[in-house]
């Protein structure tokens, strides 16, 4: 029942490796990558709108993002938007989300605000609710296909008190994304046997060689009674500090005891702090044109190529003995590049980069540079 669904929909990143496009001020998820007229935060929004309805899509983002979210979503309302004061990585976002869906859902079966200290039968079926949890910056070539692939991940979750997540079937030995290892079965839907985070590329090779690994999309599904159980058990100091305020969800008390407390909680991953340590995980194997594009070059893979397999983003270039290149520019400039092979080309907002593909893992030094040198103007 689309109803009993919810979505959180993680925009709290500043997307360092996108340097100079992703600044500070503007992170990746808000940006216009392809010319479409949508930035990606928009896109993600809008595939899960046939799915969940749209008073149940909470954003959580950093406090700084807060009106670019609402500039960019203009039907969600501020009381959608989770607001982070600091950055705690994965995990104490997601509990910050769990707790203010657990009040979401008792006044929506009791009809009123839960009361400080009452005792609730959070393991009352009425009380559960099924959960998506998705970044805001991942590209989806093929929206009907994971849309079908979220609807019968839904089914599963909502029958079973198990963590789902969606494994990509790996098209290449990938350095830059996570594992899963499954369980050998017929079906799409595996039990999970292993975690492995970017592994070395002789790793990654046997990885796609063996057939049983699958790139971990970082999509999640589960239900609200599993989530908070497996939260309690593997992360319990960040359990108990939502639990204390939990009463103050989706109140006016809420911001002040967010501002106070969530500083406080560890940096932390969901994926260490629960996927790998939780007794029933599984995996729903999907195939659906996925991309977190996460770098450049993740980019330049995804993007229209001329004859010489070089990029030109929402620019014009003129390529002289050129090729494999990435250029990126605010619209309406040109670049005439000549003898560049398998470069990055990218200006924004004072800031020109020029780096080879192949050494985009430097760009965060680059920023960290950029950001003493600058004093903050150009990060």
């Amino acid at each position: 029942m689309k109803q009993n669904n919810y979505c959180v929909i993680m925009a709290g990143g500043i997307g360092s490796r996108f340097w100079p496009f992703s600044r500070n001020k503007r992170p990746k998820q808000f940006l216009d990558f392809f010319g479409t007229g949508k930035s990606l935060i928009q896109m993600t929004v809008d595939r899960f709108r046939p799915i969940v309805p749209m008073d149940h899509i909470l954003i959580v983002t950093n406090v700084i993002y807060k009106n670019l979210v609402l500039e960019q979503i203009p039907d969600l309302k501020e009381s959608q938007i989770l607001c982070e004061p600091a950055r705690r990585n994965t995990a104490p976002c997601i509990a910050y989300a769990v707790a203010h869906i657990k009040a979401m859902v008792f006044e929506q079966v009791t009809g009123r605000k839960m009361q400080e200290n009452e005792d609730v039968d959070w393991d009352d079926d009425k009380m559960n609710a099924n959960i998506i949890v998705a970044p805001s910056d991942h590209l989806i070539l093929q929206e009907s296909a994971f849309q079908q692939v979220i609807k019968k991940g839904l089914r599963f979750i909502a029958e079973h008190d198990t963590l789902l997540t969606l494994g990509m079937k790996p098209t290449r030995p990938e350095t830059g994304y996570g594992y899963i290892q499954m369980m050998p079965g017929d079906d799409s839907l595996r039990k999970v046997k292993t975690f492995t985070e970017k592994p070395n590329l002789e790793l990654a090779q046997v990885f796609v060689q063996s057939g049983e690994f699958l790139w971990n999309s970082g999509i999640f599904l589960w239900n609200l009674r599993t989530i908070r159980h497996e939260i309690k058990k593997n992360l319990p100091d960040i359990a108990n500090k939502f639990l204390a305020g939990e009463w103050m969800m989706g109140t006016d008390k809420e911001e002040e005891f967010i501002q106070g407390m969530f500083p406080t909680c560890p940096n932390i991953s969901i994926d260490y702090g629960v996927m790998e340590k939780a007794e029933s995980v599984h995996v729903l194997i999907a195939d659906f044109g996925w991309s977190d594009l996460g770098t450049w070059g993740s980019l330049y893979d995804l993007s229209e190529k001329d004859e010489k397999q070089n990029v030109a983003l929402k620019c014009q270039a003129h390529f002289y003995e050129s090729t494999g290149n990435i250029v990126a520019l605010p619209e309406g400039q040109l670049a005439a590049i000549r003898g560049l092979k398998d470069y990055i080309v990218a200006e924004s907002d004072g800031v020109l980069m020029i780096c080879p593909k192949s050494e985009e893992q430097q760009i965060r030094q680059f920023v960290a540079d950029a950001e003493v040198q600058g004093d903050g103007k150009y990060n």
